[in-house]
């Protein structure tokens, strides 16, 4: 049985959006629940759009979501350049390997499966107006070719000439003419497709030496004897090109899978970073700045666990068919099929995805919140001992999503508060309220014994207790009197209130 190969192979366009991690997840996922290879290969053949930075983002965005490739990158983390015992492949870089694609485009011109095309651009602009004024859609294809400048309607002399003299020459796939291409997809099922909707896809281009994403990547997969195909749904279209690429070489086809879209949380369409930035939350892994200065926000700079992002992502498609919604890696790997991902798109829900957040951060150990939790203490001018912390932490984490809820949460534990919510005063700081909780602080020596002189006093307990906390907090909001002044301890609360004394005035 062939060895299970996968590839992702991203363009470095830019940051690499959630839709993508999730295909990089889904490949990786199926190669190792068949005990197969995940391949990392970097497709920047259109130079026109590369990004600086957008190649060694893709790999860090892989490294933090720990979707790792077996080949692809070199012992320094980099893509590998040279080939190896672990990367025979190497370069994994299409632009490097861009001696490799031409002979490739030639045979398919001597074979008689493409051709040379001399058309300019104003030449096919023209040919667009022409056919647009017909009230008709121009396709370059068996259809229009004859009547145009290529290697099909001009003699072999010309052909030759115009190939040493021009640069901006182009070779296209030639189409069949009126074929029905039948083709089966591990998730879409069967899918025919007729010939005469489809146009001579440009495969190499002479003015930069490179060829097409199409070209590229038929043969990258078949010298990297990649086993299963699997991509976004935008890439469908591609498929019967793809597939008559394969026929025309006389290779053996991978097999193809194409997953459904990531929508907006609202309305159909594919989910961009517009609906993040209009809605409050990220698209990208992790944070991007642009070469024009533009940040974009990152779901690990914004608090998400790894871990529950990869989570997230894989339920966006993929249905295990149980009530499980939260898996390990080993669990997704053991639990992973194309056969349970869906046809139709996945609609993302912010909430739940701050909801998987919330699940992982209840599942680390108390240390490790600790740990995560000091540098914001620290950047708030707080020095506290790791065991104090610790014990907050066990007691505050089932109310938060981020470790940086944390200090929203609990801050008063660490330091006074400075000034107390305006409403809260109005309602609770009254005469008579702070007489009986002066008399309840200073008369007792723990929480739960002021609790009892209140009620022996048969003194308004929410009254009391509300106006405690507001001196204490700054609020009426917060964790249980009990907790706080076993955390700030008697004397802090007492000088807390007295504070709180001097500051509010009386309603």
């Amino acid at each position: 049985m062939k060895k299970t190969r996968v590839r992702f192979a991203p363009s470095p366009t830019g940051p690499l959006h959630m839709g993508g991690v999730r295909t990089a997840l889904y490949n990786y996922l199926f190669a190792k629940k068949r005990g197969g290879d995940f391949i990392l290969r970097i497709e920047d053949t259109d130079s026109h759009r590369f990004v600086p930075g957008a190649e060694e983002y893709i790999i860090e965005s892989l490294r933090w979501c720990g979707i790792m490739p077996d080949e692809g990158l070199g012992p320094d983390g980099r893509l590998a350049e040279k080939a190896d015992e672990r990367n025979p492949h190497a370069p994994y870089r299409q632009s490097q390997r861009r001696g490799i694609y031409r002979k490739y485009a030639e045979q398919l011109v001597r074979d008689g499966f493409a051709y040379y095309a001399f058309d300019t651009a104003a030449e096919l602009e023209a040919a667009r107006s022409q056919a647009e004024a017909a009230g008709q859609t121009f396709i370059y294809n068996a259809a229009t070719r004859g009547s145009l400048r290529n290697s099909l309607t001009m003699g072999s002399d010309e052909v030759e000439r115009l190939l040493g003299e021009r640069n901006d020459w182009t070779i296209r796939f030639r189409m069949p003419s009126d074929e029905v291409v039948v083709m089966e997809d591990l998730i879409r099922g069967h899918i025919e497709v007729n010939t005469s909707t489809l146009d001579d896809k440009v495969l190499w281009k002479r003015a930069d030496e490179l060829p097409t994403y199409h070209l590229a990547n038929i043969v990258d997969d078949h010298l990297m004897e990649i086993s299963h195909v699997i991509r976004g749904e935008e890439w469908l279209p591609s498929l019967p090109l793809h597939f008559l690429l394969y026929r025309a070489f006389g290779w053996e086809r991978p097999e193809f899978a194409h997953l459904p879209l990531l929508l907006k949380p609202v309305g159909n369409g594919k989910l961009s970073k517009r609906d993040g930035d209009k809605m409050g939350f990220p698209v990208f892994p992790l944070k991007w700045t642009s070469p024009e200065g533009e940040v974009s926000r990152g779901y690990r700079e914004d608090g998400y666990f790894a871990d529950a992002f990869v989570n997230l992502l894989a339920m966006l498609g993929w249905n295990p068919g149980t009530e499980q919604e939260i898996f390990s890696m080993e669990e997704l790997i053991e639990a992973f099929s194309l056969e349970k991902v869906g046809k139709s798109g996945a609609k993302f829900n912010p909430e739940k995805a701050k909801w998987f957040n919330k699940e992982y951060l209840r599942m680390r150990s108390d240390e490790e919140l600790c740990s995560l939790f000091m540098p914001i203490l620290s950047s708030n001018g707080v020095n506290a001992p790791a065991e104090k912390v610790q014990e907050i932490v066990g007691l505050i984490k089932e109310r938060a999503t981020f470790v940086s809820d944390f200090w929203d949460i609990a801050w008063y534990l660490f330091k006074a508060p400075e000034e107390y919510v305006e409403k809260d005063a109005s309602k609770f700081w009254k005469k008579e309220n702070v007489d009986m909780a002066r008399q309840a602080l200073t008369e007792t020596d723990s929480a739960q014994a002021m609790e009892e002189y209140i009620r022996a006093k048969e003194w308004p307990m929410g009254k009391v207790m509300n106006c405690i906390r507001l001196a204490l907090t700054g609020s009426s909001n917060g964790l249980g009197i009990a907790d706080i002044m076993r955390f700030i301890g008697r004397e802090e609360a007492l000088l807390r209130f007295r504070r709180a004394e001097e500051r509010l005035v009386i309603c």
